[in-house]
């Protein structure tokens, strides 16, 4: 297989190429910003949630019932596969296939950028 091309690291100003997103210098600083993310700010009792067997099994279960598809680009007649499951309103249903929404990658990122504002 060949190589990646080389490009410009993903770090503001920094010029350095490299196959990946980062050079060997800006990978690591990455790493340890996200360490620290994930130690010091993610909702510890939320991230359990989602590594728990229950959500595990009920989001399989509403990616089943959705044909691992989309429901928003449904409605716009798009068969996009889906990547995540979404809860839609009452967190206190988490687990009720009813309260529960497939999506792609990019309605997620819009329905949670809309959800900000």
């Amino acid at each position: 297989m060949p190589l990646k091309p080389l490009r410009v690291c993903a770090a503001p100003g920094c010029p350095s190429l490299t196959r990946g997103r980062y050079c060997d210098t800006h990978q690591t600083q990455q790493q340890e910003e996200t360490k620290h993310y994930n130690k010091y700010s993610r909702n510890k009792t939320i991230t359990s949630f989602y590594k728990s067997i229950d959500w595990k099994r009920t989001r399989q279960l509403a990616l089943i019932r959705d044909n691992y598809l989309c429901r928003h680009c449904l409605k716009d007649h798009c068969f996009t596969p889906a990547d995540m499951v979404q809860v839609k309103e009452d967190w206190a249903k988490r687990l009720d296939l009813d309260n529960l929404v497939s999506l792609c990658n990019a309605c997620h990122n819009k329905v949670h950028g809309s959800k900000g504002k």
